[in-house]
């Protein structure tokens, strides 16, 4: 097999090419960002300027590099490594290294508890955190936005894709849809639409919200986003700061359960409320809204159908109950026994 010259550089930007109608943006994105630093390495450190000479060995000094370069967790470590393990498969199969040389990209074993996020705003936080902002906010984008993520388990993707047609108030239910030509992707793409039940509470805080307090905008395509500021769709990044602000103990309960004095405190504006140790992600707001489901007796099928998840992952990522709980919840059956 004769192989063909190609520098790092140009190896990436064919390869996100041809992954561009395969992967979401965000998946894209991942990729794009995981390879740089491989690009970077082969540039800046071995000067590796065809990489028809990449062997395993270097691969291996690449994967330590890595290691101590970005100061990785296992997880993070893992997942870097896979992605590099894709692209020289991929690689190899536009003759730009020798064949099978995807089988030395060794990847670290991790555990089902490594590979597991514990983080979660448990249901007790939530309902503080949906009790204050009805009270103090409501119908604000913050209640309508953080009221969605926790009713609903969407992904933050989701809820920045909503269009205002996309809720039926009639029905009681919302449509999540995959529209990549017109900026709001989601995650699984088409695979990840379905439609969402929706309580009488929320669709009486999202009436409110459409009736009082929604801006009358369109985004740059012409649609109308469901959350939106005057400037039109509310953004992923600020969907995300919305829940870092309102997820601080002391905002909801006005105590700090670090002991920390506002004036000592970095994380007490609103733009650095992600550095709070209790604040939490929109991820972290998903997965304890699964684990309520759960132990509200939801079944798993139901949970998986609502949330775009499978069962396999709901246990392995987002299922944190207690084993205890678990047995008392079985326990309940035993009477039909």
């Amino acid at each position: 097999m004769s192989l063909e010259p190609i520098d790092a550089e140009t190896a990436l930007e064919l390869y996100l090419a041809d992954k561009g109608n395969e992967l979401s943006e965000a998946s894209l994105k991942g990729h794009k960002y995981r390879l740089g630093h491989f690009v970077r390495w082969c540039n800046e450190v071995e000067e590796i300027e065809n990489l028809n000479t990449l062997t395993g060995r270097q691969l291996h000094r690449y994967r330590l590099w890595r290691r101590e370069d970005g100061d990785l967790n296992k997880v993070s470590e893992k997942t870097q490594i896979d992605t590099l393990r894709v692209f020289t498969r991929w690689l190899e199969s536009i003759d730009a290294v020798e064949q099978d040389l995807s089988e030395k990209v060794l990847s670290p074993s991790i555990t089902a508890d490594e590979n597991s996020r514990d983080v979660m705003l448990d249901s007790d936080s939530a309902s503080k955190v949906l009790a204050h902002l009805e009270k103090f906010e409501y119908a604000s984008i913050q209640h309508v936005s953080i009221a969605l993520m926790w009713h609903t388990m969407m992904r933050v993707g989701g809820v920045h894709a909503l269009d205002v047609d996309d809720y039926d108030p009639d029905e009681q239910c919302i449509k999540i849809r995959h529209r990549p030509d017109t900026g709001t992707p989601i995650k699984n793409q088409g695979r990840g639409e379905r439609m969402v039940a929706l309580s009488d509470q929320l669709c009486e805080l999202l009436n409110d919200w459409l009736e009082n307090k929604r801006p009358s905008v369109t985004d740059e395509y012409g649609r109308e986003p469901l959350l939106a500021s005057r400037k039109g769709r509310t953004s992923k990044s600020t969907l995300r700061a919305y829940v870092y602000r309102w997820t601080r103990p002391c905002v909801y309960s006005t105590e700090c359960p670090h002991d920390r004095g506002l004036g000592e405190c970095s994380a007490v504006h609103r733009d650095t409320a992600c550095r709070c140790p209790s604040s939490v992600s929109p991820h972290a707001i998903r997965r304890g809204s699964i684990t309520h489901s759960l132990n509200s007796d939801m079944p798993n099928k139901v949970v998986s159908d609502r949330a775009n998840v499978s069962q396999r992952v709901i246990e392995q990522h987002y299922d944190r109950r207690t084993e205890r709980e678990k047995m008392e919840q079985r326990r309940e059956y035993l009477d039909n026994l």
